[in-house]
This record gives structure tokens, C-alpha cells and sequence, in this order.
């Protein structure tokens, strides 16, 4: 994250950033406090990551290479970063496909400090969702079945959902006593609004992928199943390169929660967020399929268009290619230019996308091995040499 306008002053409201009127003139164009805050959300689901152990060799796989305490740190959230968190719960989820109840490490809850609560606006609890990585993750991604979801909408209700996202968000893991993710944030979130019920709250859940499926699904539960005195408490997802979770009933029911709101970041170029098309329940036939429905309110970019990249051979589902997406401005000639919010060596964290000139490693990520430098404001630097 950059550190240039971060921490100004937002000329809208908290509330607005986060989407109570539905952001209602400030998508087109994009506003710049909304950049901001949508590069500050972004840059948190990075961790998730970043510290996720995927060696299969390792005892320790699936899940988290640091402790809670030490994330921020060690994933480069904290230089240049006014935003300031306290991670207080790890959770696990567990694939629909595993023979054993496999599980990994998903996500995290957080909750802003003092000094965060001043550069936010209010105190912000924070849960946030990482992206597919473990082999049953993408087996579950490919089950296009319907399910009811009755732990959020109730016996026999007419949303449908995922089967297999519904069933990494409700069943029981092998970690933390044997609860689903579902009651672990749900408690933990509970015991977060009880300890600040005398301040300004917001409950604020992010994903990217597959994440932004799960955070679709928590972000609903928390409305619908309000927690301790938190029925007013708005609840907003920011959901990056989200695939369709629901039916058009699973919309309906998401839009008339009137403390909820989604903001959908979606690529171009990206074709997972057109997915899934169509589903059916279990036991019924192809003929008796419904389409999948978007929900909340969507916001388009296009990195494509950013000169800074190579044309050919990107993943346009690439978080840091979103997040890069999120920071162009069309000019008055047409040309797509950098506001400057999103750092731009970021871009290559994880693939070869950047053009040659600009010296960036490629894949970058493993900061140690490939002599990328944080500064002081939370830019990166190659720096191949120590005096």
C-alpha cells in the first residue's frame, strides 16, 4: 500500500465510503476516497496469503506461518499504514470432498485499534476471506449444485445457495473445539460488538475468489442473524472478483436486508466472477436448473487497459492486478494512468506483469528470496545489495 493520501481526512463519511446510500454517485468515475478505501480492503486479504503454508511436505500444511500478533508485520501491513488492526481470531474451514474433514486456515477477524479507529472514522471489525488454494478448495469451487440454506434463512426457505461454499461455511472443522467458521466468527464478532457497544461500529467482511464467496454468505448470516444488540450495525462486504453464490431468491433475500450492502469488484477480463451459470438441487435433473444471480451493487474495471502491464498471457483474476485496476484514471487523451494509491511493484507479487522496464522481479512474493525492500511508507524497491 502506498502511503501517498493515505490517512487524509475522507471527504464523504464513513458510512458513505461503506456503502449506506449504495454509492450512489461515487462509481462513475470511480471516486478517489472509494479508491482508497477499496486499495485499504484489498491490501488486508493479502495476508491470508501470503502466510498460508501450501507446502504439501510440510507437517504444518494448511495452515497459518505466523502467529496473530505477528501478521500484520511479517505480510508488510504495517509500514505506511494508518489503518491499524488487531487480528483476534483465526478460523478454518473444511472442503465438502474431504475424506478426513482435511482443514486449512481460511481467514481472519480483526478489529481497528485506537489509532486505526481515528484514520477510519469508527471502530471497524473486520472478517476477512482468502482465495482457493488447496486442491479440494477447487474441486468444491466446481460443485454447481443448489442447496437450501437453512442456518441463515430458516426451515424451508426459498433461498438457494452453493452446496459447496454453503458446506465450508456450516460444517464443523478438526480445529478450535470442532465449530464450523460460521460459529467462530459469529462469537467472535459477538464478543468484539459487546466489548465496544458504548462506540461507532461497523462489521466490514472482504474475500477475494473464493473468499468473496464466503464473505457473500457471512456477510448475509450476520444481517439476517443480527449479533447481541447489532440489528443496526451496517454490514458491508467489499467482494473482489466474486463468482455468483445464490439464486434469484438468494438475491431477493440479500437485498432486503436493510443493513446489509455489497459493493462487487469485477474484471473484465476475469471470467470467474461470470461463474457459476446455472445450478440445480441434488436428486432433480439439468431441465429443472436455475441461473446463478449477482448481488449489491458492481463496479467494472478493466486492468487490460493500464500500459504499465504486458499485453499478453496475464491472469486477470490476479488480486494485485485488481487492486491495480482500482488505481487507473482515464485521462483526458484516453489513456489509463496511475492515481498512485496501489504500489506499483505489487503488481508483480505474484505473476510476470509488468513490463520489463520498469526491473521488477517476477513472483515476487517470497520477499526474502527475491531482495524486494519495504520502506518506510509501505512502498516497495529492489534493493540487491546491503552496504
Amino acid at each position: 500500500m502506498s502511503g501517498s493520501g493515505i490517512g487524509n481526512i475522507w471527504n464523504h463519511g464513513w458510512k458513505e465510503l461503506s456503502g449506506s446510500e449504495n454509492w450512489k454517485d461515487l462509481l462513475e468515475p470511480l471516486d478517489s476516497d472509494l479508491r482508497r478505501y477499496l486499495i485499504h480492503y484489498g491490501a488486508m486479504i493479502e495476508p491470508v496469503g501470503d502466510a498460508f503454508i501450501n507446502d504439501s511436505a510440510s507437517k504444518n500444511v494448511g495452515m497459518p506461518r505466523y502467529a496473530r500478533r505477528n501478521l500484520f508485520e511479517n505480510t508488510g501491513l504495517v509500514k505506511g499504514n494508518p489503518f491499524k488492526y488487531e487480528v483476534t481470531k483465526y478460523f478454518y474451514a473444511t472442503s465438502e470432498l474431504a475424506i478426513w474433514k482435511e482443514s486449512d486456515w481460511i481467514g481472519y477477524v480483526a478489529v481497528a485499534t485506537d489509532e486505526g479507529k481515528v484514520a477510519l472514522g469508527r471502530r471497524d471489525i473486520m472478517v476477512v476471506w482468502r482465495g482457493t488454494v488447496r486442491p479440494l478448495e477447487w474441486a468444491d469451487d466446481l460443485i454447481f449444485l443448489f442447496v437450501n440454506a437453512p442456518l441463515i434463512f430458516g426451515q424451508n426457505s426459498d433461498p438457494l445457495v452453493h452446496e459447496g461454499w454453503y458446506f465450508m461455511y456450516t460444517t464443523t472443522t478438526d480445529k478450535d473445539d470442532g465449530k464450523s467458521p460460521r460459529d467462530e466468527i459469529r462469537e467472535e464478532v459477538a464478543r468484539l460488538v459487546e466489548l465496544y457497544k458504548d462506540e461507532e461500529v461497523s462489521i466490514t467482511v472482504i474475500g477475494h475468489s473464493l473468499g468473496s464467496s464466503m464473505a457473500t454468505l457471512n456477510a448475509v448470516d450476520l444481517a439476517a442473524n443480527p449479533i447481541n444488540i447489532n440489528k443496526d450495525i451496517l454490514v458491508t462486504a467489499f467482494l473482489y472478483a466474486s463468482p455468483k453464490v445464490g439464486d434469484e431468491n438468494f438475491k431477493n433475500a440479500f437485498s432486503n436486508q436493510k443493513n446489509l450492502r455489497a459493493l462487487r469488484i469485477s474484471d473484465l477480463n476475469d471470467p470467474i466472477p461470470k461463474l457459476p451459470p446455472f445450478g440445480w438441487k441434488e436428486g432433480e435433473t439439468v431441465e429443472s436448473s436455475k441461473l446463478y444471480a449477482d448481488v449489491g451493487v458492481g463496479l467494472e474495471i478493466e486492468s487490460k487497459k493500464s500500459y504499465y502491464l504486458k499485453p499478453k498471457g496475464l491472469s486477470y483474476h490476479d488480486l494485485m492486478l485488481y487492486m491495480h485496476g482500482i488505481d487507473l484514471y482515464q485521462t483526458s487523451k484516453g489513456n489509463f494512468e496511475r492515481i498512485g494509491d496501489f504500489d506499483l511493484p505489487k503488481v508483480n507479487k505474484y505473476q510476470d506483469a509488468l513490463n520489463d522496464k520498469y526491473g521488477i522481479p517476477i513472483e515476487w512474493s517470497n520477499i526474502k528470496d527475491r531482495v524486494m525492500v519495504q520502506l518506510p511508507n509501505g512502498n516497495y524497491i529492489l534493493d540487491v545489495h546491503e552496504n
